[in-house]
């Protein structure tokens, strides 16, 4: 099984050092880096895996390094916060990012953290860990799915509007076949971290929120509604 590359974007050395080693016990090859513009420069080197950024790094912030990763790569992102109120974890997740952690955070939290993230995008995970995992547990259908001029194909893992394909990362992807497979069931947030973000856990609201404002800018602004009080549904 190949081996998970993690680059690890962190400014504070004892946090850098004592993470690297936790993951590294874990199994996972770590590329740190000390401060955005490094890690930025790793990251084109090494191609990483997935990557951990750290939203308070020097020289490039842990938000604008998303941004730049996300127009390169859907490379899987996750943003370390020291706050979880912060609207740094708002920020990281509309430049792209994927999930955050809040510091300090525990190394088993932290590595089932980055597993979840994997399965979803199909990687590797260390050991133990799931590859090739589906995009999404909603029930497979056969052919694509059109809701007016949106079409989905679920096999080929294609997206298009009026004709032109659409671009989505993995998570957008994965979020849009749980909307598509129950056109005009309202699905609840708890349900969507769940099914999306593998969280068998209460998660943060705010990663589902963040996604699906991402999502409406990508296929339009009206094609998923919501419903207060309960969560999202696509329109049929």
């Amino acid at each position: 099984m190949a081996e998970t590359h993690v680059l690890f974007v962190e400014d504070d050395d004892v946090i850098r050092e004592a993470t690297q080693l936790a993951l590294e016990r874990d199994g996972f090859v770590v590329t740190a880096a000390p401060d955005g513009l490094t890690g930025l420069e790793r990251f084109r080197a090494n191609r990483p895996d997935i990557a951990l950024l750290d939203v308070m790094v020097p020289g490039l912030d842990g938000v604008s390094l998303c941004r730049r990763i996300r127009d390169e790569s859907t490379v899987p992102v996750i943003m370390l916060s020291a706050r979880a109120d912060s609207i740094d974890v708002v920020l990281g997740l509309e430049a792209g990012a994927d999930d955050y952690v809040t510091k300090p955070f525990d190394g088993a939290v932290l590595v089932a953290r980055i597993r979840a993230v994997l399965r979803r995008f199909g990687h590797a995970s260390g050991p133990g860990g799931a590859s090739g995992a589906p995009p999404s547990d909603a029930a497979p259908v056969e052919g694509p799915l059109r809701f007016g001029d949106l079409e989905v194909d679920p096999e080929g893992m294609e997206v298009r509007k009026a004709g032109t394909p659409v671009a989505l990362t993995p998570t957008e992807m994965r979020l849009l076949l749980e909307f598509s497979a129950a056109p005009g069931t309202v699905l609840s947030r708890d349900r969507l971290l769940e099914r999306v973000w593998d969280y068998g856990w209460g998660g943060d609201t705010r990663v589902v929120d963040v996604h699906v404002q991402r999502l409406r800018g990508k296929i339009g602004q009206d094609r998923i509604e919501t419903v207060r009080g309960f969560g999202y549904k696509l329109k049929g």
